[in-house]
């Protein structure tokens, strides 16, 4: 038995007459009547009694209809969930490195609320119709949705100490923190979460943005008294990216939301 064979039986049962199911089911009277006979012979049964308006269910028939109204159902809501994940426009979200995880955690609960027009689709790095990235790793031709502004702190090992300093100069913020390092450093690191990790270590101390070293249990934090050193963390999307319905949705859920992260260091 198939699903069209159930549907037509259905229909026959609560009509109880050929030409009303097939017009219920939108099925020519033939098709209607093949699938039943086809229905019976896989069954090794007979379902209706052909009467002169309409037909009798035998008992047979009302055995089956509990159990044929399940499985249409089940059948139903698997073809609905399939052809959703098929209709729904793939939005794919690149996720800068060092970007924190409440920052981002407020990116995907804007974006939950876009299913199921939208099914997400996260990359790590500089990909994607938008990117979830600081103001400074901005192409030229990109737009910008600011969602939270930040200071650069000072991260200090377990110990306290700041002897030696851990340098990030990958990161396009390295030549505005140049001013502040008195010596040189020990260790560099690619992104400000490998930083940190070696801060914690006790290799040394680091310049990095307040969120991280908030986010990160085994560093002390203080501010930069002598240096008023701020990043932004937004949306970096293209004009031509304004073409595609996720965009437009994630930019008018998250436009007019700043994140808030606590500021005491």
């Amino acid at each position: 038995m198939d699903y069209r064979q159930l549907r037509a039986f259905i229909a026959v049962f609560e009509e109880r007459n050929i030409t009303a199911a097939a017009r219920a089911i939108h099925l020519s009277q033939p098709a209607l009547s093949g699938s039943i006979k086809a229905l019976e012979e896989s069954l090794g049964t007979t379902l209706f009694v052909r009467q002169a308006r309409g037909v009798e269910v035998t008992e047979d028939a009302r055995a089956l209809y509990p159990e044929a109204q399940r499985m249409v159902a089940d059948a139903g809501r698997l073809l609905t969930r399939f052809r959703q994940d098929r209709e729904r426009e793939p939005l794919h979200m690149g996720v800068e490195h060092d970007v924190a995880a409440q920052v981002l955690r407020t990116v995907l609960q804007a974006a939950a609320g876009l299913s199921p027009a939208v099914r997400l689709q996260l990359r790590v790095g500089c990909q994607g119709a938008v990117r979830l990235a600081s103001e400074e790793l901005r192409c030229e031709d990109e737009l910008f949705l600011a969602l939270h502004s930040e200071p650069f702190v000072l991260a200090l090992p377990p110990g306290g100490e700041r002897h030696h300093w851990v340098t990030c100069p990958a990161q396009p913020s390295h030549q505005r923190l140049l001013p502040y390092y008195d010596r040189a450093a020990v260790a560099e690191a690619e992104t400000f979460a490998l930083a940190l990790e070696m801060v914690a270590a006790g290799i040394g101390a680091a310049i990095v943005p307040h969120s991280l070293a908030a986010e990160h249990p085994g560093v002390r934090s203080e501010p930069l008294h002598q240096l008023d050193l701020r990043r932004r963390i937004g949306l970096c999307y293209s004009a031509q990216a304004l073409a595609l319905e996720g965009v437009v949705r994630l930019r008018d859920a998250l436009e007019g939301k700043i994140v808030q992260i606590n500021s005491a260091v």
